[in-house]
């Protein structure tokens, strides 16, 4: 499941960090980076699905 998530994460980050978390705070903070950057949306995203449980 974890390498579905990454790839939702590098096409749609925030969709990525909602899989993992719903919609709690990392996801908002996601969408942010994301419309800031598309970058950092996705390294954010990779982070979060890959230190949670």
């Amino acid at each position: 499941m974890d390498l579905v998530r990454i790839i939702c994460a590098v096409f749609l980050p925030p969709l990525g960090v909602f899989l993992q978390v719903g919609l709690r705070g990392p996801f908002w903070i996601n969408l942010i980076l994301t419309f800031l950057g598309y970058i950092p949306g996705i390294v954010h995203a990779i982070w979060i699905i890959a230190k949670e449980d």
